[in-house]
């Protein structure tokens, strides 16, 4: 039986920058309050959208103190481990412990595409740093290091992995997990516009992206789906899919921000090696927004 509070819509907060590139915490404090004032059942910073291998890691642990401070226990905080070596992944474990964070969300080591063996030695060495519950995050299409559902029953064991973050975009993956687990893990969709079939499939999280700018939007439908209200979820599923397509490939980050800038509730400001949207993707963007606020539902 899974014991993780875990549940809900989690969303990979960006990580905002102001024109010299540093740290915009005003501007992250506002659009936090923008993201608790929907609703929100947790957060999630440094992530994926975070752009966590852009900041070092002094800015990882400014980030980690200035949520915990500014959430202040409303919701629970879980912030990203992404390194590429396990004794800087073990010590910021242990440093956002002592400040306060609620949880963590683990990748594989970066940049090195390690085997089963060293990839599950890897999580066992990070989850010893820390006494706070993890979520696994599994994302082979960005990283290359794959976790699949016999890694996951054998990571079982350790009761500190209490969720898991799928992003293989494979929802067999969900039933592959659950077929061997049951409901041993939280189940948490990592991909926008797969969060109607793995809810379908029995997830009951989504780590999600497109809320960053439309949180209403994405509550909803989860609240739609997690009340089995499948024909109401599907229409207001489909007026959001291509939005929701934005959060794939490999400029997600900048088509995410980008619809945070043109929904003024942020920048699409991004860290190189990013840099900003070619002309013709920056169109494209502004046509999806634009057609999908042109039919946005009541």
């Amino acid at each position: 039986m899974n014991s993780s509070p875990w549940y809900g819509v989690y969303p990979a907060l960006t990580t905002k920058f102001k024109a010299d590139f540093s740290l915009d915490l005003d501007a992250m404090a506002t659009h936090l309050e923008f993201q608790l004032d929907a609703g929100v059942h947790g957060l999630v910073i440094l992530g994926s959208l975070g752009e966590n291998p852009t900041l070092n890691m002094q800015e990882k642990l400014q980030l980690t103190e200035f949520f915990i401070q500014r959430v202040g226990g409303r919701v629970p905080l879980l912030a990203g481990i992404a390194e590429s070596d396990t004794r800087q992944a073990c010590h910021f474990a242990e440093r956002a412990r002592e400040a306060g964070i609620d949880g963590f969300m683990l990748l594989p080591p970066m940049r090195y595409p390690s085997d089963q063996r060293e990839t599950l030695a890897y999580l066992e060495e990070v989850a010893m740093a820390t006494t706070l519950p993890i979520m696994l995050y599994n994302n082979p299409v960005a990283y290359g290091t794959d976790l699949f559902p016999v890694d996951f029953e054998q990571l079982a064991a350790n009761t500190k992995f209490t969720a898991i973050k799928e992003s293989s975009a494979d929802s067999r993956r969900i039933t592959g997990i659950r077929d061997r687990l049951a409901d041993r893990y939280a189940l948490f969709c990592g991909v926008d516009d797969l969060a109607y079939e793995c809810f379908s499939l029995g997830a009951t999280g989504w780590v999600a992206g497109l809320v960053v700018a439309f949180p209403h939007e994405v509550i909803r439908l989860y609240e739609l789906m997690s009340a089995g209200q499948w024909d109401q979820a599907r229409a207001l599923n489909d007026w959001f899919l291509p939005l929701l397509r934005l959060d794939t490939g490999p400029k997600f980050v900048q088509q995410i921000k980008l619809v945070e800038e043109i929904m003024g509730v942020g920048s699409a400001r991004v860290r190189s090696p990013r840099l900003p949207l070619a002309p013709a993707e920056h169109a494209q963007v502004e046509e999806i927004v634009a057609q999908a606020l042109a039919n946005r539902p009541s």
